[in-house]
């Protein structure tokens, strides 16, 4: 199974880039792990909310297969311990997914056309934090849940 974490938004930032780097490597221990980071739509500052919203969905819809599971992160999902997410990533593996995408949305959240297509809607927090701040957390519990899956230490729960 092959693990994309999909980020609307220009390169990491310096102030996380060596973490998200470090985690991501770590994942790439258990299964194949990369970034997609897709810049947000031309002339996004003249946009309304709405239509940057439909551009961004379009953009990431056009570049995922429709058979691929995606865990949408929105701040109206379900909340998922770590051991949970685990759970997930298992189900997923087990029942043969080629690949799994997270998906963050951009700057004004996301259309509701890419809300109905995720598999699983995940809210990460009630807290509100940066985009920059998000892909750090994102690629610490997706490599955190894969030691759990193999008992090692990194998890004392």
């Amino acid at each position: 199974m092959k693990i994309t974490l999909w980020s609307i938004g220009n390169r990491h930032e310096a102030y996380v880039k060596a973490g998200i780097e470090d985690f991501t490597g770590r994942i790439n221990r258990y299964f194949g792990c990369e970034w997609k980071l897709l810049p947000p739509p031309k002339n996004a500052a003249f946009m309304s909310e709405g239509d940057q919203k439909e551009a961004e969905t379009q953009l990431l819809l056009n570049s995922m297969d429709a058979l691929d599971y995606m865990v949408l992160l929105d701040e109206r999902g379900k909340m998922l311990s770590s051991p949970k997410l685990a759970e997930l990533l298992n189900e997923r593996a087990v029942n043969g997914a080629r690949r799994v995408h997270f998906v963050i949305g951009g700057a004004f959240g996301v259309s509701e056309a890419l809300r109905q297509r995720a598999d699983l809607v995940w809210q990460l927090s009630q807290l509100v934090f940066p985009h920059q701040l998000v892909r750090l957390i994102l690629a610490e519990q997706v490599y955190r849940a894969c030691t759990i899956l193999r008992h090692e230490k990194y998890h004392h729960a």
